[in-house]
């Protein structure tokens, strides 16, 4: 038997989870690799570029006119900006970050401190552009079975979802852990992920992109409740129409008993709507919750009428049933029983519809990361973290994440939100603890960062730390192509 050579195998401090690598393999995380005795980074650092054209946006520093009078404040510039994408980590940070790097901004010398943290403690907020129920607030959204977030409460127009959290990623099984650490790494990383919600709808949920409901893609975010609606567009009805209801699944409207009615002189007409009244022309919970007209779970509007008065209709009163989208619309007139009956839709009718689905805004998905910058994570910045802290506080740093700009919860710690869509792509990875690795960067002047006791032995110029295998991003303009305002584009390197 012919003794086999012992394969060398090298040791990753980047996670806990300090894998042993053996020549030509990868890491858990797939993220770092043994090549040759060495250990590499397997993603290519990314910067992004100032673009050429002028005015247009490089994030996170923007152009202020000509970018010749720099005015101290840390989000202008013109110059490359070194993204923590790629950099690598050095958790826990018992030494510096990977990258220190100084710059000078017309006569004013900056550093930003570039690192991938590791975030137990993250998660995503989803803002999801539709009436359609979704799920009842508290519900639990699941994937593959596994808990991994929940039902928020609404907000105008949308449906709210909190997803991870460390409860998810570390206080559950260990499958729980896994499947939310690899739902979040997708939805970051702007792929499709498909999540059920408890007693609610299946959901398709991508950055960017519209929702996908019950496998029916959403098109339109509702233009306002159905008292909103009533106001917006009351003139083009009055003269045209007896009376409007606008279903809605929170505020039902009702032009003749609504103020806008009234001002316009629109006598009343008799018609009764089941619900809560609120005040005048609005009604609460006129049907339950559901994928139907408004966000209710009625496909029949004339189900939450009730007869009408008859001291008050009379034959023939025309009336017109119009969702909060436009995509539902129906005209009826009443008999001689008082009872409506479809009829066909006036063309100015028809065309009212066609307005109020054009007030519609596109119906979209937003991701936003959200996560601490905390533990160790400051003591790669600084020898003394709660000076980074304060720094951040005091608006003397600024932190973005992979290039975008974030924005940081008041009260204490670092508590960062971004959203997905303005990071280049690809910018999360993960370890198997389980944990995201997001980027983050804190921009400040530098003498700012020698006075909050920052690793300044390890401050270099930023052109010896770009390699040659970097990955350069630039950000189209937006005012060319709305659409693509947010889409990153390669512009040199890998």
């Amino acid at each position: 038997m012919t003794d086999r050579p012992a394969v060398e195998k090298i040791r990753c401090d980047a996670c806990p989870v300090m894998c042993y690598i053996a020549d030509g393999k990868a890491g858990a995380c797939d993220r770092y690799a043994n090549h040759g005795g060495n250990l590499v980074r397997l993603d290519p650092l990314t910067v992004i570029e100032s673009a050429e054209e002028k005015g247009v946006r490089a994030v996170p520093f923007l152009l202020d006119g000509d970018g010749s009078d720099w005015d101290g404040d840390l989000l202008q510039g013109s110059r490359p900006f070194v993204t923590a994408i790629g950099a690598g980590t050095t958790y826990p940070d018992y030494k510096p970050a990977p990258f220190i790097v100084s710059q000078e901004v017309e006569g004013v010398d900056m550093v930003t401190v570039v690192t991938e943290g590791i975030f137990s403690y993250c998660g995503v907020k989803i803002k999801i552009d539709t009436d359609r129920h979704l799920g009842h607030e508290r519900a639990v959204v699941r994937v593959d079975g596994e808990p991994i977030g929940h039902v928020m409460t609404s907000e105008y127009g949308s449906k709210m979802l909190s997803l991870g959290g460390v409860e998810h990623l570390t206080g559950g099984t260990k499958k729980e852990g896994r499947v939310t650490c690899d739902t979040l790494l997708r939805l970051c990383n702007r792929e499709a992920v498909e999540v059920t919600i408890d007693d609610g709808a299946t959901v398709v949920i991508q950055a960017g992109k519209p929702p996908i409901v019950n496998g029916v893609e959403e098109k339109l975010m509702r233009v306002g409740c159905g008292s909103a609606a009533i106001g917006m567009f009351a003139a083009q009805w009055s003269g045209h129409v007896d009376e409007v209801i606008v279903v809605d699944d929170h505020i039902t409207g009702q032009l003749s008993e609504h103020q806008a009615g009234k001002l316009l002189d629109v006598p009343p007409t008799g018609i009764r709507i089941n619900g809560r009244r609120s005040t005048p022309g609005r009604y609460f919970q006129v049907a339950e919750p559901g994928t139907g007209w408004g966000g209710t779970d009625i496909e029949d509007p004339l189900t939450i009428l009730r007869d009408a008065n008859p001291k008050i209709a009379w034959p023939g009163l025309s009336l017109f049933m119009v969702s909060t989208t436009g995509e539902q619309s129906a005209y009826f007139e009443l008999d001689e029983d008082l009872k409506p009956v479809a009829k066909p839709m006036p063309d100015v009718l028809r065309a009212s519809a066609e307005r109020i689905a054009e007030n519609c805004e596109p119906s979209l998905c937003s991701v936003l990361f959200m996560g601490g910058a905390g533990g160790s994570l400051r003591a790669g910045v600084t020898e003394n973290p709660v000076r980074l802290t304060r720094s951040v506080k005091d608006s003397l740093t600024y932190v973005s994440c992979g290039g975008a700009e974030s924005y940081v919860w008041p009260g204490g710690g670092i508590t960062v939100m971004a959203d997905v869509m303005d990071m280049p792509s690809n910018a999360f990875g993960y370890v198997p603890t389980p944990a995201l690795v997001a980027p983050i960067e804190f921009t400040m002047r530098l003498e700012d960062y020698r006075t909050l006791g920052g690793h300044m032995e390890e401050v270099k110029p930023v052109s010896t730390v770009i390699p040659s295998d970097v990955r350069k991003v630039g950000q189209i303009d937006p005012r060319s192509n709305p659409n693509d305002a947010r889409n990153y584009r390669w512009k040199s390197g890998k």
